[in-house]
């Protein structure tokens, strides 16, 4: 059975960093697009924050441009979203979706393929 599994989500200081995980069992992720999306607490979902297309070219929306990046761990069957000097703006349920093809960076969650039911972030002091 095809899925993924988010892991990573912690409590962390302002000014900290924190390193997620998406990885799949049941598919090859380096077949997919993979994007992040997030919801804070009471919020509309925001996303995708950044995106990892097929060819390992990335997007990333302005709210995290240059604090984020992601990475593909082939070897793993996982990409991985690394988030520097978080704010507790970022604070947020993270979730990742496998698209195929090439998605638009408006697509939204409901047009992936797979999805997974998300880790949570919490940036506090």
């Amino acid at each position: 059975q095809a899925q993924l599994v988010e892991s990573g989500g912690d409590l962390v200081q302002p000014g900290g960093s924190l390193r997620l995980s998406c990885t799949a069992s049941g598919f090859t992720l380096d077949g997919f697009a993979i994007g992040w999306f997030r919801q804070a607490p009471g919020r509309e979902r925001e996303g995708p924050v950044c995106i990892i297309f097929r060819d390992g070219s990335t997007y990333y929306a302005d709210s995290v441009k240059g604090r984020f990046t992601l990475s593909r761990d082939n070897s793993e069957n996982t990409v991985r979203l690394r988030m520097n000097t978080l704010k507790p703006e970022d604070t947020a349920a993270y979730v990742c979706a496998a698209y195929r093809g090439v998605p638009s960076i408006t697509w939204p969650l409901s047009r992936s393929a797979y999805r997974g039911q998300g880790t949570r972030v919490i940036v506090s002091s």
